[in-house]
């Protein structure tokens, strides 16, 4: 169960001191504030979905990287710590503000995002925790991050709808679980999940999607390994349809964990990630996160 605010609980023992309470009787002093705060405790208790709890972070496997409060938050998927560290937070990738970019145009439900890791994060001390590399090419420190009473802060972000689970080969630990976590946030239509613009598309509808990350939904026409890369097909014109490209070192990553993607001709997929146009759209993918097999 979510733990009660301390505002809640502050204005709790307020509303239930006599000495504040209006001089109507003494009947009236202790039992109108104590009715008062009582429906709202329950009303907490009831409307709080039980998805906004959010799951703890797994730690096993993990390097920690130390603590330090949140003095504020740039993003849906950024933040700034005490200690001057700018982290990102590694598995998600939530909606994009512009940030000084030119031309850069603000993605939907992007102030919303920010606003929700604000709830979550503002002034909380976070614990950070390695799965791969812990720093990007910016400087930035990428770590998966736990609150101090142990709310997984990206589980809590997919689960309520304001990010997607976003992965890198050197830095896959837990994409799994956020994975899952996303179907859930999807299915239920949460946040960015009932707004067109981050739909679930077919393989026929990215026509407009160059350069945007996306995730796609089909089956796989043909399979073919012509040299080093393997091809996905989700047409019948490799020149033309969406195509997933794999190359020998993703596929060692495939292989390493038992999955052949040769086999997935007549499967259906969702594949996730940046589309790029050459020979029609294509999706170059790096590690096995990427694809999903939802039909054999």
């Amino acid at each position: 169960m979510q733990p009660v605010p301390r505002t809640f609980l502050k204005w709790f023992r307020r509303v239930n001191d006599p000495a504040a309470a209006p001089t109507i009787s003494g009947q009236a002093r202790l039992t109108a504030p104590f009715g008062a705060a009582l429906v709202a405790l329950i009303g907490w208790l009831v409307i709080t979905p039980a998805w906004a709890e959010g799951p703890a972070l797994p730690e096993a496997g993990l390097t920690a990287l130390g603590q330090s409060p949140v003095v504020s938050v740039i993003d849906g998927d950024t933040l700034k710590l005490a200690d001057g560290r700018e982290v990102r937070l590694v598995g998600i990738q939530a909606p994009k503000l512009p940030l000084g970019r030119p031309n850069f145009p603000t993605w939907p439900l992007a102030e919303e995002a920010k606003a929700a890791l604000e709830r979550l994060a503002q002034g909380r001390t976070l614990k950070l925790f390695a799965g791969g590399t812990a720093t990007d090419r910016y400087g930035r420190t990428l770590a998966q991050l736990e609150r101090e009473d142990g709310l997984w802060i990206q589980a809590a972000m997919i689960r309520s709808g304001m990010a997607r689970a976003y992965s890198f080969p050197d830095n896959r630990a837990l994409a799994t679980d956020l994975l899952g976590y996303e179907r859930e946030a999807r299915a239920a239509g949460r946040g960015i999940w009932s707004d067109p613009y981050y739909r679930v598309r077919k393989p026929t509808e990215l026509g407009d999607a160059t350069d945007s990350f996306q995730l796609v939904e089909g089956r796989v026409v043909s399979a073919a390994k012509p040299q080093s890369r393997l091809y996905l097909n989700f047409g019948t014109d490799w020149k033309t349809d969406f195509t997933v490209a794999i190359d020998a070192k993703a596929l060692r990553l495939f292989k390493a964990d038992g999955l052949d993607p040769l086999t997935w001709e007549g499967h259906r997929l969702r594949v996730r990630g940046w589309i790029k146009s050459f020979n029609g759209p294509l999706i170059d993918v790096t590690h096995p996160e990427q694809i999903e097999v939802l039909e054999e």
